[in-house]
């Protein structure tokens, strides 16, 4: 079978909607139609049925779209595999969160200018689920992101994911302020992400509190300076020094983590470049 048609049915089954597969795929609905058709054809099997004024995917269509993320996968290694320059060259788009970008990314850069000039990193700033859809519209080829451990992600099939590192967070909160206080303040959360407000409430409901979200914002140099402002408590790495008048509070009942990953598509690692700087982040 046509592995551009199977990729239509990956992309049905990611999307839900022919006409979203059609504006993924830089085609019209009446092709993406049409070549499903002959997919279906070829399979000698029913892939999708009406469902409405849309179409569903078929219990065989499911079970081929399964099967078609590991071909897909198999087939990208392949030709990889195949690459006669091999050698690690090229541009790699990275999409990460600012603190992964900084702790392990710029360090990864300076190797790289020193070692692999002919690799060159395009870096671009942004949360899990951005870097995310990053990644499935093909538009970076690594994606750094994180989860907490009160808070995890499941990743799907269609990506590898690599751990990287785990950080103990603790609670920011002005100095001289207790645990037992700090529960009453105003709560402080990130403003494109809702991880830590989840663990924020996992920790109220495991101490008998309801924690008031008031402020979000995504830079944690700004939580630092709301927290001095008076303006509530938030979570802050727990290994950072932070400026004067805040005190990050241990968390042990339970201990929070945030754990950071390497997230690729499926079937790109072996690319030299990817290799080449994945192994760097986990080294």
């Amino acid at each position: 079978m046509e592995t551009r048609r199977l990729r239509l049915l990956v992309e049905l089954a990611r999307l839900g909607s022919m006409r979203e597969v059609a504006e993924e795929m830089g085609l019209t609905t009446s092709t993406v139609s049409q070549q499903l058709a002959i997919l279906a054809r070829d399979t000698g099997a029913a892939l999708v049925e009406p469902d409405g004024r849309r179409v569903r995917l078929t219990p065989a269509g499911r079970r081929l779209a399964a099967h078609g993320v590991t071909i897909l996968a198999a087939v990208e290694a392949a030709r990889l595999d195949l690459d006669p320059s091999a050698s690690p060259a090229g541009e790699l788009r990275v999409a990460g969160f600012a603190t992964a970008i900084r702790r392990t990314l710029l360090p990864a850069q300076a190797r790289l200018a020193r070692d692999h000039p002919r690799v060159r990193l395009l870096i671009h700033e942004h949360e899990p689920f951005e870097a995310f859809a990053l990644l499935d519209g093909d538009d970076v080829d690594l994606a750094l992101t994180y989860d907490y451990n009160l808070a995890p992600v499941a990743f799907p099939d269609r990506y590898e994911t690599r751990a990287l590192w785990t950080v103990p967070w603790g609670l920011a909160v002005p100095a001289g302020t207790t645990l037992a206080d700090a529960w009453e303040r105003d709560w402080i959360v990130n403003s494109r992400n809702t991880a830590d407000e989840e663990v924020a409430r996992t920790l109220a409901s495991l101490n008998g509190f309801t924690p008031r979200i008031v402020h979000r914002c995504d830079s944690l140099d700004l939580v630092q300076d709301l927290i001095v402002a008076g303006l509530g408590v938030g979570l802050l790495p727990a290994d950072e020094t932070v400026v004067a008048g805040i005190e990050v509070l241990p968390l042990r009942a339970p201990a929070v983590e945030l754990r950071a990953y390497a997230v690729n598509r499926r079937g790109r690692t072996a690319w030299p470049p990817l290799a080449l700087v994945v192994g760097l982040l986990r080294s």
